[in-house]
């Protein structure tokens, strides 16, 4: 899913104008990518794929390529420094943009240098996109409008919502499977078995932790009777938990690392997608119960 030097060059058009499929494509995903610019969140290939509807997450390579020359032309043209927005989509893995940031970068032989090194570009690269504040010019450049979204309904619904009497049985042994089935949410099993309940200093408790190294892997869970509005509440939890266990890392003179994921014994509703992405939140659902 890395669109190269070769591939870019061969991307004649720079002003997003066109019938072409990848053209179409850059222009619904630029809003996209200036909501998360304002957001100060990166997005995956893979969840931008799916809140575009881009079938493949490779097929992100033109698009992507196409809004980087475009941006690269009107830097030029209105003598305006753009950063390269296309660089805020990254590898769910790696947390890195794709081998074509080098494209755009003015340090050569970018795919050279040492992973700190490419690390420290890339946050110093991002950290130019989330503090410009012309994208909403950006997007009138190419007649394109910043995404409106009416969250009041789906918010307020879950705010007066007053939630459940305790735990569930469904929560409870759903809980107690993702603490002994790290590889459910993509850890390795040499992780170990997780720690339920987990306390933090807040008071605040998450249902399951793993400690990898010096990492610390939180997991919020909603089983098969969660609904919509618990789910979203999952997601702001998550938001939560990973800055209350990296403040307690600070106090420990440790460094802060850590990640917070949903895991979801349903499915994700696909009307929470974007609070997902804005808030930066990873989400892993429809977990089959059933592997040991």
């Amino acid at each position: 899913m890395y669109f190269m030097k070769q591939e870019t060059a061969q991307i004649a058009n720079s002003d997003l104008q066109g019938d072409k499929l990848y053209l179409q494509r850059a222009r619904k995903i630029l809003p996209y990518l200036v909501r998360q610019a304002k957001a100060g969140e990166p997005i995956s290939y893979s969840a931008l794929a799916q809140e575009t509807g881009v079938p493949n997450p490779r097929n992100l390579n033109f698009p992507l390529g196409a809004i980087g020359n475009a941006l690269e032309k009107l830097s030029k043209t209105t003598n305006t420094k753009i950063p390269p927005i296309q660089c805020l989509v990254i590898n769910k893995n790696t947390g890195m943009p794709g081998k074509g940031i080098s494209w755009y970068v003015s340090e050569l032989d970018y795919t050279e240098l040492t992973q700190s090194r490419k690390q420290q570009i890339v946050h110093r690269i991002l950290t130019e996109i989330y503090v410009f504040q012309q994208w909403d010019w950006v997007l009138q450049q190419f007649q394109l409008k910043p995404l409106i979204m009416d969250v009041k309904p789906i918010v307020e619904k879950a705010r007066n919502n007053k939630g459940g009497s305790g735990e569930s049985k469904f929560h409870l042994d759903f809980k107690n499977f993702i603490a002994n089935n790290p590889v459910a949410i993509g850890l390795s099993d040499k992780v170990g078995i997780g720690k339920t309940e987990y306390k933090l200093i807040s008071t605040d408790t998450i249902d399951v932790v793993f400690n990898h190294k010096d990492r610390i892997i939180g997991v919020e869970v909603k089983s098969r009777i969660s609904d919509t509005n618990d789910i979203l509440r999952g997601i702001f939890q998550c938001v939560k938990y990973k800055h209350l266990i990296e403040a307690e890392q600070k106090i420990e003179n440790k460094p802060p690392d850590s990640k917070v994921v949903l895991a979801l014994e349903g499915k994700f509703p696909a009307e929470l997608v974007a609070f997902k992405n804005i808030l930066g939140v990873e989400v892993i659902d429809e977990i089959i119960t059933k592997i040991k």
